[in-house]
């Protein structure tokens, strides 16, 4: 049996690592900018996680959600305090796109509507109703084809809310990336998410926001959406949340009643998982690493916008999008090839820079001088 050649693959065998540099088999070294897609958020063998997972295998790596598994309260705990939500439940899973597609089922459930509104250049995910509410007719099947979805334009409020105006009863959420990762670094405005709120609350729709690739203190704060000031009923998350291990979660704010057999999950919750998103958690809040993905970010958006060949740099935080000349789109690649530095893209030609949350200005500088290098190449 061989592999579904799904993915394009770099021809670089990545056999150890440690925070933000990785080694391929041969000895040699590259800078991991990019986290295995925001994943990597504490950093690569991180000493504190390698110990708290350690310790838990060697105790009981797994159990159905048959029976108590402490250290999920644990997780909620811990959850509901570094991200302010602290009168939300927590109802964990495997993936963000699993995150999203509960996520869209709660709120189907909670108000027995069917239509919901994403944006132009979404990505929700890869599963039924994620894919069909993710801006990519090549991931779409014929199966999950669906006249439920609405799309309208990233940041258009006149069509915003127009859509209420004319359907707001027939609405049941809204999901949202507080800024569009796969879409090429695209922050939802203040004005927009604001909107967002007002209407869900004016025609009893639920607000779901996106935080799987945005969130988990990437940008700054906690959740991508909180710098517009408002709350969404439901959050989801994922990626950065395991730092590796495959764990995701939906934040549920109390006016959701749960139920038995309303949500479900073989492998979500389990201890080993718990135990990944608990060290994670206590490493950004110890070493302080929303702080730091701030003051780091900033500066390297800053420095940036002084490269006269940038047509635009966008983000916050640690999660920045640098978008270069089509003549130019090259220049990703010879990053990885020539300087040993990986980074991500959005087609054709934006950067994505997004990684580790404990990064300093001497990998900061290390990626701009390699920049500028290949900028002049």
């Amino acid at each position: 049996m061989d592999l579904f050649n799904v993915y394009p693959i770099n021809p670089i065998n990545i056999v150890e690592a440690k925070g933000s540099t990785i080694w391929d088999a041969e000895g040699n070294d590259y800078l991991d900018l990019y986290g295995g897609h925001a994943v990597i958020s504490i950093g690569h063998t991180h000493p504190h996680y390698v110990e708290t997972l350690t310790t838990q295998l060697n105790r009981i790596g797994f159990y159905s959600n048959s029976i108590e598994i402490p250290i999920q309260k644990q997780l909620a705990r811990q959850l509901g305090e570094v991200s302010g939500k602290i009168d939300y439940t927590l109802f964990l899973c495997n993936s963000g796109a699993e995150a999203n597609e509960n996520a869209l089922k709660l709120a189907s459930f909670h108000n027995k509507r069917k239509k919901v509104i994403a944006f132009s250049k979404a990505f929700h995910g890869r599963t039924s109703l994620a894919v069909a509410a993710t801006d990519n007719p090549a991931i779409v099947a014929p199966v999950n084809e669906t006249d439920n979805i609405i799309f309208l334009p990233f940041n258009d409020e006149e069509a915003l809310q127009r859509t209420f105006t004319d359907i707001g009863e027939e609405i049941s959420a809204v999901i949202i990336e507080g800024i569009q990762g796969v879409g090429g670094i695209r922050e939802a405005s203040i004005p927009f998410l604001t909107l967002i709120r007002n209407l869900c609350d004016q025609y009893e729709a639920i607000f779901i926001a996106d935080s799987v690739q945005c969130g988990y203190g990437r940008t700054g704060d906690f959740f991508s959406h909180d710098y517009a000031g408002i709350s969404a009923d439901i959050y989801t998350m994922a990626k950065g949340m395991g730092n590796g291990f495959p764990i995701g979660a939906v934040a549920i704010a109390p006016k959701f009643k749960a139920s038995f057999g309303l949500l479900g999950t073989t492998f979500g919750g389990n201890h080993l998982a718990c135990a990944a998103a608990v060290a994670v958690l206590d490493v950004i809040k110890s070493e302080q690493l929303m702080d730091n993905a701030r003051t780091v970010g900033t500066y390297l958006i800053e420095e940036l916008r002084k490269f006269e060949q940038v047509k635009e740099v966008r983000g916050r935080g640690l999660m920045i999008g640098i978008e270069l000349p089509e003549e130019l789109a090259q220049v990703k690649k010879d990053l990885l090839l020539k300087n040993r530095i990986f980074t991500g893209e959005a087609k054709p030609n934006v950067i994505r820079i997004l990684p580790a949350l404990n990064i300093d200005k001497q990998i900061a500088d290390r990626f701009l001088t390699a920049f500028d290098e290949r900028l002049k190449a």
